[in-house]
């Protein structure tokens, strides 16, 4: 009788041929490691197509910037370790901000409106990408039937004109009558402010036969329909967009920021030439999209930047959207 726990020769063999595998596995492991993918950096989505009614609307990112903040760009009416102690509450960077810049596309079946041109590709790497990212959308610039410039700050009309020519070779321009006359006179410009007036020369003037100016309550075409806004800028609009019973605003730069501007109203916004108005108009649309719970997409919210405003005792919270406009 054999014992069992013998090993015969064919057991050898194969005993040996796994210990070579194992050995060839070991092997192994290091250049796996050598063979590891890239580190390739911040990857972020650009594009967002939602339906309201029959209309279809794109939100666009433009690009953002990246900066020291939230103080004194936000509450610089407050003491600095006010604002960055608020910024660390929310989760935030206490010193350092980013600002995103978002462009709507609103395509009704009859024609293609754009909000606002973004910033051009003269003024920052990391932005002026809208034109580029229209096409990646399925839009191409020379089909934009109307563009609608909500106020002239660069990153709202920097990217009308490249190399010389409208980017936007077939639309006509819209913009409220009290927007385009401060910046065209050039009286009264702050300080701060002339670089803006400078660009608005180089960018919009030269358009001007081609614009139309409207007031509050002016319809762009039907279901688009213009809002005052002042404060932020002189003449800025906000737009009421309607179709088949379902309602988005589009408030521009009402709130230039999802916390600081909608959680605290009250703080100064360094961008706001008349600071009082801009608080005045910021309760007053918080409210009534709060109240009608309208859903609203602004310039400056966090991509895809389309969402509704929660009041909360006297103050106000940004709830984003999730997938409600994709069903």
């Amino acid at each position: 009788m054999t014992n069992d726990r013998s090993v015969t020769r064919r057991d050898a063999l194969m005993l040996a041929g796994g210990a070579a595998a194992l050995g060839a596995l070991g092997s192994g492991v290091p250049q796996m490691a050598q063979a590891a993918a890239p580190m390739l950096g911040v990857s972020r989505p650009s594009i967002y197509r939602f339906k309201l009614g029959a209309f279809e609307v794109t939100n666009i990112l433009d690009g953002f910037v990246q900066g020291n903040g939230p103080h004194p760009t936000f509450g610089n009416n407050q003491p600095a370790e006010v604002v960055q102690e608020y910024a660390k509450s929310q989760g935030l960077p206490p010193t350092r901000i980013e600002n995103p810049y978002v462009n709507t596309l609103v395509n009704t079946g009859k024609e293609l409106v754009l909000f606002d041109a973004g910033n051009g590709k003269i003024r920052m790497k990391t932005a002026g990408h809208l034109p580029d990212l229209m096409q990646t959308a399925g839009y191409k610039p020379d089909q934009v039937d109307i563009v609608v410039i909500t106020h002239a700050h660069p990153d709202h009309m920097g990217g009308l004109i490249a190399d010389g020519k409208p980017v936007y070779p077939n639309a006509r321009y819209v913009i409220c009558d009290r927007e385009f006359d401060f910046w065209h006179k050039g009286e009264n410009i702050p300080d701060a402010r002339k670089p803006n007036r400078d660009l608005f020369m180089q960018q919009v003037a030269p358009l001007a036969e081609k614009f139309t100016m409207i007031k509050d309550g002016t319809d762009v075409v039907a279901g688009i329909r213009a809002q005052a806004a002042f404060g932020h800028s002189p003449g800025m609009l906000a737009f009421r967009i309607e179709s088949e019973g379902q309602q988005l605003l589009n408030w521009a730069d009402t709130a230039n920021h999802y916390v600081m501007s909608i959680q605290q109203p009250d703080w100064h916004v360094s961008f706001d030439q008349d600071k009082e108005a801009a608080v005045a108009n910021r309760r007053r649309t918080f409210d009534m999209v709060s109240a009608d719970k309208i859903p609203v997409v602004g310039f400056h919210m966090p991509f895809p930047s389309v969402g509704w405003v929660e009041k909360t005792g006297t103050s106000y919270r940004w709830v984003p959207a999730s997938y409600q406009f994709n069903l």
